[in-house]
Formats: C-alpha cells, sequence, structure tokens
C-alpha cells in the first residue's frame, strides 16, 4: 500500500483562456500560466523550485531551455508528455518531491499551441505505431480509434448513441455556466443525434475539439498553503498505471480496473462519497469506461448507470461541471489537467456560478497516449476539501 499524501495540498488553479487557433507559441501558454501562478498565489519566481511541465508541441525546445526562458531555476523538474494521464501524474510526483524534501512548492503546468498545422503534424507523429502502421492507411488520428472503442463498448453493453449523448448534452449545461467554456451554445439531445458522422458510430459532438490553452496549479504543504492565505485541497488517494491488459485484444477496461481498490482503500472512502466526477472525455466512451473501472458501477454495467443517473447541474452526480473537454475544448496536453483545476475550483469554492453546493470529495480521472487500439495511460486522484 503506498504511503498517504500527508500535509501536501494542491492550491492556486489557473487557466490561460482557451481559443480555437493561435500563433502563439507552446512556450508562450505554459509561460503565460506561470505567470498566473506566482500573481494568483504571491510568490516571486525564486520561490518555485520545483517544475512539473507537460506539454505535445513544446519543439524543438524541452523542459531545460523552458526553464532558461521563464527564468526559473528549480531543484526539481519533471517532463509529462503523457496527454489525458499528465495533470494527476504531475500532481503524484509534485506531491512527493514536497514530501521528501526535494522541493517546497512545484508549479504544475500545461498547455499547448494550435496553429494550422498543429494537430496534423501531432497525429503524423504522435508514436512510430501510428507513422509506421496507421497513417500509410489514412487511419491517422483519434477519431478512428476511438470509433473502434465505441463500437467495441456498444457491442459489449448496450449502450447507445443516447446514453452518450445522454453525457454530452449535461457537459454542454455545465459549460453555459462556464465563463472559460469554448462551446457554450445550447445542445439539445435532438441535436446531438442528428448531427453530421465523422467515424461511424462517432458523430460531431462525440469528437473533442483540438484548441490553444493551459492549464495549472500549485503543490505545497499545507503550512505554507495557510501561511499564504491560499484556499487548498487535500490529495487522500492516487493511482497511476501503464499498458494495463496489454493482452486484451482490443481496449475494454483501462488500468483503473487494476488499481481502483487500492485507491479507494488509501481514501477510506468509496464512490458514493463522492461530490463531483471529473472523467477524461476526449470521446465520452471513456468516461463510461471510467464509471465502471473506478468502480461507480459493475463491469459493462455503465450504460445502465447512465441511464438511472443525472449528470447535470442539479443532478445527483455532477459530472465534468466545467464543460469537460467536449464542451471546454482540449488544448492538447493541457486537456489531462482540465478536470483537475476543475475539482480543485468546486472543492475551494471557485467554480463562479456553477459551484456544487458542499462538495467535500471530488474523484478526478485521467486517459492518455492512444496507440489506436488502446490507451496506455490510466491515472485517477480523489481529493477532499
Amino acid at each position: 500500500m503506498a504511503l498517504d499524501y500527508g500535509d501536501v495540498v494542491i492550491c492556486t488553479p489557473v487557466t490561460v483562456p482557451y481559443v480555437r487557433r493561435s500563433e502563439q507559441s507552446a512556450s508562450w501558454w505554459l509561460g503565460t500560466a506561470l505567470r498566473r501562478l506566482l500573481e494568483v498565489s504571491g510568490l516571486a519566481k525564486q520561490q518555485v523550485d520545483g517544475l512539473c511541465l507537460s506539454s505535445f508541441t513544446l519543439a524543438p525546445d524541452g523542459p531545460a531551455p523552458f526553464v532558461q526562458y521563464v527564468g526559473l531555476s528549480p531543484r526539481f523538474l519533471e517532463f509529462l508528455p503523457t496527454g489525458g494521464a499528465c495533470g494527476v501524474m504531475a500532481l503524484r510526483r509534485a506531491a512527493r518531491a514536497v514530501q521528501c524534501g526535494d522541493a517546497e512548492v512545484v508549479a504544475c503546468i500545461a498547455g499547448d499551441t494550435n496553429g494550422p498545422e498543429t494537430f496534423h503534424d501531432l497525429v503524423a507523429q504522435f508514436s512510430s505505431f501510428s507513422r509506421d502502421c496507421v497513417w500509410p492507411y489514412g487511419a491517422g488520428g483519434p477519431n478512428e480509434s476511438f470509433a473502434l472503442l465505441t463500437n467495441h463498448a456498444m457491442r459489449r453493453t448496450g449502450a447507445t448513441r443516447e446514453d452518450f449523448g445522454k453525457l454530452c448534452v449535461a457537459q454542454r449545461q455545465w459549460a453555459q455556466l462556464n465563463p472559460l467554456a469554448l462551446l457554450r451554445n445550447e445542445l439539445t439531445l435532438q441535436a446531438y443525434l442528428a448531427a453530421p458522422p465523422i467515424a461511424l458510430p462517432l458523430h460531431l459532438f462525440d469528437c473533442v475539439m483540438p484548441c490553444a490553452g493551459a492549464d495549472g496549479f500549485l503543490v505545497m504543504s499545507r503550512a505554507r498553503a495557510t501561511s499564504l492565505g491560499l484556499p487548498c485541497v487535500r490529495i487522500i488517494a492516487a493511482i497511476e498505471r501503464h499498458n494495463a491488459f496489454p493482452d486484451d485484444p482490443i481496449q475494454w477496461r483501462g488500468g483503473w480496473a487494476v488499481d481502483a481498490d487500492a485507491l479507494w482503500q488509501q481514501a477510506a472512502i468509496g464512490p458514493d462519497a463522492i461530490d463531483v466526477v471529473q472523467t477524461y472525455d476526449d470521446y465520452p466512451v471513456i468516461s463510461m469506461l471510467q464509471f465502471e473501472d473506478l468502480g461507480f458501477c459493475a463491469k459493462d454495467a455503465g450504460a445502465d448507470f447512465i441511464r438511472r443517473n443525472d449528470f447535470g447541474p442539479g443532478g445527483n452526480l455532477p459530472h465534468n461541471t466545467g464543460g469537460g473537454q467536449l464542451s471546454g475544448g482540449q488544448a492538447g496536453a493541457a486537456g489531462g489537467f482540465l478536470g483537475l483545476v476543475e475539482a480543485v475550483r468546486q472543492l475551494t469554492g471557485g467554480a463562479e456560478g456553477r459551484l456544487v453546493p458542499g462538495a467535500r470529495h471530488a474523484l478526478v480521472g485521467g486517459f492518455g497516449m492512444i496507440n489506436y487500439d488502446r490507451g496506455l495511460c490510466t491515472v485517477a486522484a480523489v481529493l477532499a476539501a
């Protein structure tokens, strides 16, 4: 059993507002997030002695050149280009660094730019597998991969487009309350069902929209946060697993299924105690997998779970309360931070206009690095006010 996270806390969630296209570099987006962290916390740059950095479009630079550009001199440095898993991975590493004295204040930032050719170039060079085995056949990009996973899940569980649409519509309702969300127009179930096909069974509103932006947070001791007057939340459990179930011919479960029991044992609560759920949602099927594998319902019971619960404002299980990526946008690696910063906002009272009353516990899931038939990185964290 992993050691608990003691008095280490997460605070100061920041977002550099997303835009559909940007001519700014990834360094600009990441640097702006860092500046906002300093402004909100009142810390000087010299007081930030740790950095966890996540980006897909930082090249040709890496974390060390970035540190030079922004004038930091950290004694702890991590680079985590793991997409939807990078937020919880950064949180775990930053918390352990503070616990063992490798750093006192760790800035965790993630972001990417999105120019005219950014997404095309990223997909073409995402991995050797996609470059050599998938891209030459015209199947490059995540839509085809998630169509495969979605089709398999629908066959296995009986899930319908109406079930996935219920999740998408609820998230759009939350997004309408969030000024940081990119997509804030009303989305009805009828409009969802009538949307044009992209890669069957996926249609337009099943697919995340690439954009540019950045998110960040600070990790430090509770005593340090208190001295700075910063609202903060505790990390009461976190898990991480890579390349789980490699023998499955197609992904129908993620690494959460391996470690969910350990997550809830460490948290000393169960799924029924969670007030706010933030799942990684580049496609709605991945949210359903997290409901199943993290113990909110039995395996293959995700469709029924969706039908029995209300995920929107005022519902019994508030889910992706900032709009998630499907309505908020996916700013590259920042997608892995989106649910985490929203969870902190909910638990510290900073989610203006969409605050879930009395929320004390939040679950954050992450999923990243899909190699056509499966996502390789799965994470989750439980936070407490």
